[in-house]
């Protein structure tokens, strides 16, 4: 018989890499398609980084690394975390993994049991849902809005928290909508969560460097909850260093030794050259980094002006990562003559196939009413992909 574990059954198919798959797919076919559904710098890996590579080659890192990653590595993040965040960790509590996405697999394998449940903010990354649904626990989805910049309030969040709250999974600047929370707002959740001690923060710190015009917080910061916090950060996004596969945590040691225990059983330790590359990384003066960000602020702002070309499409002003959220629910109802748009899968579908861009659904993300577009794409090819947009979006009446 035919028969997959349950807990395969419950995990969805990644939604943006089903869209990147279909675009694959129309390109493999000879239509000029544009995919803004994954959200991957389009720089390549700056020449440092790879020098460092090629370097741990030739010095022979090619054997099993510690589970929890090699010290240097481990070195370097702490290094990090005090300089960029003001923050002290021990090397006991820092466990580095195959990508960020496998660190948060680790922590929530680790931290939930059945019927725990998990407060995560709407929108969300996608594969959140999905790593709670694995671990047996129960998603408590606050949903937000456009109007307020996809941001919870501590209103909220107090209504949320329930007797089975076990954790609270968020990440700022977010994915997928560029917002970034302020040291005002995490400090009043920091007073929440002070009266809950059995809570557990895991904050998503991936798009950490990439903001524009803000100081970037870390809720980790607040003292009353700090040995409660599990920061998830890595190198793939700030780096361009998506391929390399280096994430790593910060947080309670307990955890990281829990964390540290699964690892061994399921990946041991993360590819040996790739953490001597992220060595060089994150001890760099952080100039290429601006380079990029640089960058993305100019295409977020090439990206805005012309969505407000566009009628019917309601957009934030993100702060961070490098993706638009826009409320495309103006267009439910209507029709070209052969399609009629339900919903943003819809939409979505619609803008792949007559305009051929990729963009993904915002039903992924927990906001059905929106889709999200990265800019994560060269300037031309942005112009290229919202003029299509922009035109096809005009024949639905």
């Amino acid at each position: 018989m035919t028969r997959v574990a349950d807990r395969i059954n419950r995990l969805s198919e990644s939604a943006t890499l089903a869209v990147a798959q279909k675009s694959r797919e129309l390109k493999a076919q000879g239509i000029d398609v544009i995919s803004l559904g994954v959200g991957e710098p389009d720089f390549p890996t700056p020449t440092f980084i790879k020098e460092a590579a090629k370097k741990a080659i030739d010095e022979n890192y090619s054997y099993y690394s510690p589970v929890p990653g090699f010290p240097e590595l481990q070195n370097a993040i702490l290094k990090k975390l005090k300089r960029d965040n003001g923050l002290d960790y021990a090397a006991n509590q820092i466990v580095v993994s195959n990508g960020a996405k496998h660190s948060l697999a680790n922590v929530l394998q680790v931290i939930i049991d059945k019927g725990d449940e998990v407060i995560v903010p709407a929108p969300y990354w996608v594969t959140y849902v999905d790593l709670v649904n694995y671990s047996e626990g129960v998603n408590v989805v606050i949903p937000t809005t456009v109007d307020n910049d996809f941001k919870i309030t501590p209103a909220q969040l107090e209504a949320a928290i329930t007797p089975k709250t076990r954790a609270f999974l968020f990440s700022s600047p977010s994915n997928p909508t560029g917002s970034v929370y302020t040291r005002d707002e995490l400090k009043e959740f920091a007073d929440i969560f002070a009266k809950h001690p059995n809570i557990i923060v895991i904050s998503d710190e991936i798009y950490e460097h990439i903001i524009y015009g803000k100081k970037f917080e870390s809720i980790a910061q607040f003292p009353e909850i700090n040995d409660r916090v599990v920061i998830v950060n890595g190198v793939s996004k700030s780096y361009a260093m998506t391929g390399y596969r280096i994430g790593f945590i910060a947080g309670p040691q307990w955890i990281a030794k829990a964390c540290n225990k699964l690892q061994g059983q399921f990946t041991s330790g993360p590819n040996s050259v790739a953490q001597i590359a992220s060595v060089a990384a994150l001890l760099h003066d952080g100039s290429e980094v601006t380079m990029m960000v640089e960058q993305f602020e100019k295409r977020r702002n090439l990206v805005l002006s012309m969505l407000a070309e566009i009628p019917g499409l309601k957009t934030s002003k993100p702060d961070g990562a490098f993706y638009v959220f826009p409320d495309c629910s103006a267009y439910f109802g209507k029709s070209d003559g052969e399609m009629t748009i339900q919903n943003s899968d819809d939409l979505c579908y619609y803008i792949l196939s007559k305009g051929h861009v990729g963009v993904v659904s915002g039903d992924a993300f927990g906001a059905p009413e929106c889709f999200r577009l990265s800019y994560a794409a060269s300037e031309e090819q942005l112009v290229k992909a919202l003029t299509r947009i922009k035109d096809v979006l005009g024949r639905l009446k």
